[in-house]
């Protein structure tokens, strides 16, 4: 959008990386890496969409004010002085502390003061590199007034002298990462690693050192605690005892400790350690998963499909429940109620089978978006007899596996383990939020069809999947 004076300048920009990993901002500011940079359709979404809505600011704020696109900091400067009523794409410049920002809008308040404000996605205000970026051009502009976040179902949202700590925490941390010629030394973390384009560049370091972090369940502070102990490796904490480790942040107590040693081991091994019984109910299990779209206009996600597996377990009996559109959300939930009372009067001891917390909250998120918290089904649902049955419960209770991550697919695509591949290797729940927002922009009736038929063999996919989990754990450990 406009050119930095230089890399060594501190812009806003970073917050986001600051907020996750030092050394990620250390390499886009400092490194000379070539990253191939991979296509990711739900970030260009993502783009897409919050291009969309600063658009969509743009126009509301131009039906009320006047509006002059900055080209430069110099003509921001100009236009400030002139005292225009919004400045849009404005570019901020301090020389002299190597700042630089680019708001989307400034804009005039009675007091002759210009507020910096931004269109964001977001629905809060309180994420960590939201406050760091208004609070930044604040501090540009040396401002007394709050920032204005135009957030993204709607509503706006101030940023004042509450955030100058983070914000000069950032500035302050900025400088010294800028003024270093080393990477900075940092923990591995799964989720946040994985979605990182330096992912290939700081996996193999970490491996050849025996990180311990890469081990589920071992957080950096737990790392940090057990080097200071002596323990700097995979292999010295595979080699310990329970009785031999210290108590440290997050890895406390025996089975912990215990939990954390085996996974050292399976870590080298690839052996499965079952520490618990593995105790799954009686009954007839209806394997079940959800897609949602989190990108909708009011800021609540709306659950387009709500998929099902019935014995006998096979493609044909993949049943669903579909909405077109947010429009429909409500229709599709009372369908829902409906899918499960045809459940619980067709099996007396139904088990609804899915894996992790998702369906549970999200089903109490809807009884609540719909004044139904008292309706019979949603009290079966979610009472103390229900028939929700979390999978991830009784592989997290029972065993210690050779993954670093123990989502459903991290278990059931390892072909040691459940080896169970998804038809669309590229599918994930990202995908589908990709190909659903696709598909509510497709006009075509027939590429709308395909789009819809490829989430739904997503989804089915997902509910076999905990079919397989279901099945792998009553073979090899029941």
């Amino acid at each position: 959008m406009n050119n930095a004076p230089t890399q060594a300048y501190i812009k806003p920009s970073d917050a986001s990386s600051w907020a996750l990993c030092a050394r990620r901002v250390w390499l886009d500011n400092i490194g000379e890496l070539e990253v191939e940079e991979a296509e990711d359709a739900f970030e260009a979404l993502i783009i897409e969409l919050g291009l969309a809505h600063e658009q969509a600011v743009l126009t509301q704020i131009m039906r009320e004010k006047s509006v002059h696109t900055a080209t430069s900091a110099e003509d921001t400067q100009r236009l400030m002085a002139e005292g225009v009523d919004v400045i849009y794409q404005a570019q901020l410049l301090d020389k002299e502390n190597h700042l630089v920002g680019y708001p989307d809008f400034l804009i005039r308040h009675a007091s002759g003061e210009y507020q910096p404000a931004d269109a964001k996605l977001s629905l809060s205000e309180d994420k960590k590199e939201i406050q760091v970026q208004l609070g930044f051009y604040r501090r540009m502009l040396n401002a007394n007034l709050p920032a204005i976040v135009f957030l993204g179902d709607g509503d706006t949202a101030e940023i004042g002298d509450e955030t100058n700590p983070l914000t000069n925490q950032f500035v302050t941390e900025m400088r010294e990462l800028l003024a270093s010629d080393t990477e900075p030394m940092v923990r591995y973390s799964h989720s946040k690693c994985r979605a990182c384009p330096y992912y290939t560049h700081c996996k193999p370091a970490f491996e050849a050192k025996e990180e311990i972090s890469l081990l589920y369940g071992v957080q950096g502070r737990a790392a940090d605690g057990l080097e200071k102990h002596g323990i700097n490796t995979i292999s010295e904490l595979a080699a310990s005892s329970p009785e031999s480790l210290p108590d440290v942040p997050y890895l406390k107590g025996y089975e912990k400790k215990q939990r954390a040693i085996l996974q050292a081991q399976s870590y080298f091994s690839g052996e499965v350690h079952q520490i618990a019984p593995v105790s799954l109910p009686d009954g007839h299990w209806v394997h079940f998963d959800i897609e949602d779209n989190p990108l909708t206009g009011n800021g609540e996600k709306h659950v387009y499909l709500w998929g099902f597996l019935v014995p006998d377990f096979g493609h044909a009996d993949f049943e669903h429940v579909w909405t077109d559109t947010a429009e429909q959300d409500r229709q599709g939930w009372i369908e829902f109620l409906a899918k499960i009372e045809e459940y619980r009067e067709r099996y007396a001891d139904l088990v609804l089978a899915h894996y992790s917390q998702h369906e549970r909250t999200t089903i109490r998120s809807y009884a609540k978006r719909y004044d139904m918290e008292s309706n019979e089904t949603v009290l079966y649902l979610l009472g103390d007899e229900s028939p929700l049955f979390d999978m991830q419960k009784p592989v997290l209770d029972s065993l210690v596996l050779p993954l670093q991550g123990y989502g459903l697919k991290d278990i059931c695509k390892h072909k040691d383990l459940v080896n169970f591949q998804w038809e669309d290797d590229s599918s994930g729940s990202q995908w589908s939020v990709v190909q659903f927002n696709r598909f509510l922009a497709e006009n075509n009736p027939e590429m709308k069809a395909q789009l819809k038929a490829e989430i739904l063999g997503y989804n089915r996919d997902d509910v076999i999947a905990t079919r397989r989990l279901e099945e792998w754990l009553r073979a090899k450990f029941m």
